[in-house]
């Protein structure tokens, strides 16, 4: 394994930041630290990086014991959400400065360099200062930095979140690739779900400073393990067990909520067996898109997303009577999601 957390635990005060998290990473995958603010990731990097001290719980990089090594000793590359870069330097002077302060030989420098320029799609632009650079450049600046050392672990946090919306999916794309290309074992944070679907191999949901689940993308998603996972994940209807929406199981208890995304709703204009009647309240033409927001016979809402194709079949609405069934729908203890 290239990461292993040990039941690691992390107190600030009276606040548990990380509590008992165990957590195996493998050598030269990409992993996203997925949660809300609060949730723990960037204290449980921060500890991965040796930035923080754990309170309790081991943790292992490639192999050796880290627990109570310095960052130094770790070899690891870090990069923060907001570059760090030394703005009196150019970006090959930032790119070259851990190389030369482990004295490295001027050529082997000099040659590094420019194979970190070129691998981070810079190359003309080593003669710049950060503040001539737009800000998805030195966040580029700031990784080929980071990667100049051959780190054993490379650790992001929060690395495009001060970025705008257009540079981030730019980026997104472009990690993946890079990510590719060097294969060093990646932890990155985010509390951004569609990044982390993104750019993971697989997922890491945090919440209230545990671990809910781990596992790829298409599992996380499809599987989730909890309420918190999939009303975190991607939209969601939570409904309450007499909405008259059934689970495909058809197993739910008064206690219990129903989970159902807005792409696994069927609209029928006709009643039929195992259906719930509802009314369309409001319809939004997105273009690619069309959103329906339904009235359940006792007032819940309901919210469907069907493709221009569904619609235009359908011919639904405003105030139409209308007829729902899941296609795929979960069933948690309502209090789950506390």
């Amino acid at each position: 394994m290239g990461i292993v957390v040990n039941n690691v635990s992390k107190q600030f005060g009276s606040f548990r930041a990380v509590d008992q998290v165990s957590l195996e990473i493998k050598i030269g995958s990409l992993v996203a630290l997925l949660g809300p603010s609060g949730s723990g990731k960037s204290t449980l990097l921060r500890m991965i990086a040796g930035l923080e001290k754990p309170d309790a719980g081991e943790i292992w990089l490639v192999g050796e014991n880290a627990t109570y090594k310095s960052v130094q000793e770790r070899h690891i590359g870090f990069v923060f959400q907001h570059y760090a870069l030394f703005k009196h330097l150019t970006v090959r002077e930032n790119v070259a400065f851990a190389l030369e302060l482990r004295k490295a030989p001027k050529n082997r420098i000099k040659q590094r360099v420019e194979e970190l320029l070129d691998l981070v799609q810079l190359q003309g632009l080593g003669d710049r200062y950060p503040s001539q650079m737009s800000g998805g450049q030195r966040q580029r600046v700031a990784l080929a930095r980071a990667l100049a050392v051959q780190p054993q672990v490379l650790l992001l946090d929060e690395p495009f979140g001060a970025l705008d919306a257009k540079v981030r999916k730019e980026l997104r794309s472009w990690l993946r690739h890079l990510h590719e290309g060097v294969k060093v074992t990646t932890v990155f944070v985010t509390h951004d779900q569609e990044e982390a679907m993104e750019v993971a191999d697989e997922i890491v949901v945090m919440n209230q400073g545990r671990v809910e689940q781990v596992g790829t993308p298409a599992e996380i998603y499809d599987q989730p393990a909890t309420a918190f996972v999939m009303s975190f994940l991607g939209s969601v209807n939570v409904l309450p067990a007499n909405s008259g929406i059934q689970p495909n199981n058809g197993l739910v208890t008064p206690d219990d909520q129903v989970f159902l995304r807005p792409h696994d709703v069927l609209i029928q204009t006709h009643a039929a067996e195992d259906v719930a009647p509802a009314k369309v309240n409001h319809i939004i033409h997105l273009g690619w898109e069309i959103r329906v927001e339904l009235l359940l016979e006792l007032g819940q809402r309901i919210n469907v997303h069907l493709s221009r194709e569904q619609f235009q079949q359908l011919e639904l609405q405003e105030n139409q009577q209308v007829y729902i069934k899941p296609k795929k729908a979960k069933v948690f203890p309502a209090y789950a999601l506390s």
